[in-house]
């Protein structure tokens, strides 16, 4: 399962690792547009996250099965 804090996840790592939306795609192949998707949640393609974790050069664990805080206070 793909939580929703796992995209913003996503958008922070990319800017951490010092990456535009524009170079992410160049270097994972990914469209600017998918990659955005995937930032605000609109696209969860298990492999997309996966081609994106390999060329933020983290787990794709970073990305995937993120816990909410929604989660945890269930738990």
């Amino acid at each position: 399962m793909i939580a929703t804090s796992g995209y913003s996840a996503l958008k922070a790592v990319r800017e951490t690792r010092g990456y535009s939306v524009e170079e992410l795609s160049l270097t994972c192949g990914l469209s600017v547009h998918e990659i955005a998707d995937i930032e605000n949640g609109k696209d969860a393609d298990p492999s997309k996250l996966r081609r994106i974790a390999l060329a933020l050069q983290v787990p794709e664990s970073v990305l995937i099965d993120m816990p909410t805080a929604e989660n945890q206070s269930m738990q």
